[in-house]
């Protein structure tokens, strides 16, 4: 794993810290990551070991692409409950910048993932200056279209291919419809 300075920034928002991984995130990430319901539209880890591979594979392409993914934490409770935000995904980095995110099942319902992806649409758009930003998601997903939707996605087509929904939301849309809500981020340099 990587050190921390090499990593993407730390963004606070109203409930979340959105950090770079660390070695010690490596067993509670599993923990969700190996969790075959929490993981059941995704890809499941065999064991901790295929999770830090995971986090380095991200990890690795901070340098070429200027952003990666954080783990996010509950800053109330101090936890590890998850892990996303924008990226490239390592074994398709031609689908381009995208947000993709898991959460722990113990805190699905409670808006964590909603609060995540405004985080990586404000870096996104903001910070970054990317025009557009895709999500793919399986059909079944259900609630990860909606919270796509919420955060202003649009269905744009199925992909046989990756057997996903493609989701996209433009630097305007975003503009127009969220903006103002995701001012409330803050960034640590």
């Amino acid at each position: 794993m990587r050190p921390e300075s090499e990593s993407s920034e730390t963004v606070m928002t109203r409930r979340l810290l959105l950090r770079a991984p660390q070695a010690s995130d490596v067993e509670p990430l599993f923990e969700i990551q190996g969790d075959p319901v929490a993981m059941r539209y995704t890809t499941v880890a065999p064991d901790a070991a295929a999770t830090a591979r995971y986090l380095e594979a991200y990890t690795a392409r901070l340098p070429q692409d200027g952003f990666g993914p954080w783990v996010v934490v509950l800053r109330e409770e101090r936890r590890v409950v998850g892990w996303g935000g924008l990226n490239r995904d390592p074994k398709a980095p031609r689908w381009g910048p995208e947000v993709a995110y898991f959460i722990h099942p113990a805190y699905w319902g409670r808006g964590i993932a909603t609060e995540l992806v405004a985080a990586a649409l404000e870096l996104a758009f903001r910070r970054v200056g990317l025009e557009e930003v895709s999500a793919f998601t399986m059909p079944e997903n259900v609630a990860s279209a909606r919270v796509l939707r919420k955060a202003g996605f649009g269905f744009r087509r199925y992909f046989n291919e990756l057997r996903r929904d493609w989701y996209a939301i433009g630097r305007e849309s975003w503009e127009a419809a969220l903006g103002p809500v995701a001012a409330e981020v803050k960034h640590d340099p």
